[in-house]
């Protein structure tokens, strides 16, 4: 088996730890290998396109109507050459 050093653990952090651990009743060691087997044994998403992941999140809510502006013609250009 392999093995890992974690540097620069904040001292809370640290801390947190050492109560879960109590709290399991197991070391430091122990716990810290659980929370990383639970954490990486979570199913990953899929990269997909972020649009697509909003609307089928969004869609069981139902829809919105949004009321689109009239579009202007463009305005012409300034004139900055006169002092």
């Amino acid at each position: 088996m392999a093995s890992m050093t974690i540097r620069n653990i904040d001292d809370r952090l640290k801390q947190r730890l050492r109560i879960r651990a109590a709290t399991h009743g197991r070391s430091m060691e122990d716990e810290a290998r659980d929370i990383l087997k639970m954490a990486l044994a979570q199913q990953e998403t899929s990269a997909e396109n972020l649009a697509a992941t909003i609307r089928a999140r969004l869609q069981p809510l139902g829809g919105v109507e949004l009321e689109l502006p009239t579009r202007e013609p463009i305005r012409e250009a300034l004139d900055f050459s006169a002092s």
